[in-house]
C-alpha cells in the first residue's frame, strides 16, 4: 500500500503511478516544462519491482511506446527491455545529447530520531557552497564555531505532494554522522509542511547509502533514471 501522499507525488512527477505493465510509457505535459532547477528534464523513470512507468513528452507517446512494444517482444526480459528503452530514448524523444542520470530513490514517512543539526537559512547565504544557492528556498546548514561551512541540505520541491532532499559535506567534516541528522530534519520539516521526503543517490555511492539508512530512507529496491540535456 503506498501512501497518499507519495501516491499523488509519483502521479503528478511521472504521469501515472502504479504501472499496469513490466514497462509503460505514459505521456506527461511535465516532461515540455523546465523542473526545479529551471532546466527541462524530456524523459523520466520509475522502477519498482512491481514494474516501471517512463514518462515523455506527450508529443512522443507514441513513438517511444511503439519503440517499447519492439524491445519487449522475443525472449528478453523486463530488465532487457528497460535498458534498451532508456539507452533509445535521447533519440526518440529528439534530444539526442542527453545524459542519464541513475539513482537509487528512497522515502520516508517516519525519519529516524536523530538529533537535530544545523541552522535554516537563505541559500544566498554568505559562505555556501554553488550547489546550495540552486534551491528556491531555505537550506539547512552546519557551521563550525568560525563560521565556516561544513554540511549543508536542500530541499528540492517537485510538486505539492514530495520533496526531495539533498545533501553534502565538506571532507574534513565527514565522519561525524552531520548528513544523516541534516537529512531527518529536513525530512520532519518536509512532513511537517504535508509533503513526503525522498532521496536520491548514485547506486554505486555507500557513503550516500549509509546516509540514507541512518535517516530512515529505506532502500525498497526503486532506481529512477532522469534524462537531462547536456
Amino acid at each position: 500500500m503506498v501512501d497518499r501522499r507519495l501516491y499523488q507525488h509519483l502521479v503528478s512527477r511521472f504521469g501515472q503511478w502504479p504501472p499496469r505493465q513490466p514497462v509503460q510509457v505514459v505521456a506527461s505535459a511535465r516532461r515540455t516544462r523546465p523542473g526545479w532547477d529551471g532546466r527541462l528534464h524530456p524523459a523520466i523513470a520509475l522502477a519498482a519491482p512491481a514494474g516501471t512507468v517512463v514518462s515523455v513528452p506527450p508529443e512522443h507517446l507514441a513513438t517511444v511506446r511503439r519503440l517499447a512494444g519492439r524491445l519487449g517482444d522475443g525472449p528478453a526480459g523486463a530488465r532487457e527491455q528497460l535498458d534498451g528503452l532508456l539507452a533509445a530514448l535521447p533519440a526518440a524523444i529528439g534530444h539526442p545529447d542527453c545524459g542519464q542520470n541513475r539513482g537509487t530513490f528512497r522515502w520516508t514517512l517516519t525519519p529516524a530520531p536523530l538529533e537535530p543539526a544545523g541552522q535554516w537559512c537563505p541559500p544566498a547565504a554568505a559562505g555556501l557552497p554553488s550547489w546550495l544557492r540552486w534551491y528556491g528556498e531555505d537550506v539547512l546548514v552546519v557551521r563550525d564555531d568560525d563560521g565556516r561551512y561544513l554540511a549543508g541540505a536542500g530541499i528540492k520541491r517537485h510538486d505539492a505532494y514530495g520533496a526531495e532532499i539533498a545533501v553534502g559535506t565538506v571532507e574534513a567534516a565527514r565522519g561525524r554522522g552531520l548528513a544523516r541528522r541534516l537529512v531527518a530534519e529536513a525530512a520532519r520539516r518536509a512532513l511537517d509542511e504535508g509533503l513526503v521526503p525522498t532521496y536520491v543517490h548514485d547506486p554505486g555511492d555507500a557513503a550516500a547509502a549509509r546516509v540514507g539508512d541512518a535517516a530512515g530512507m529505506a532502500e525498497r529496491g526503486w532506481r529512477l533514471y532522469t534524462l537531462v540535456p547536456e
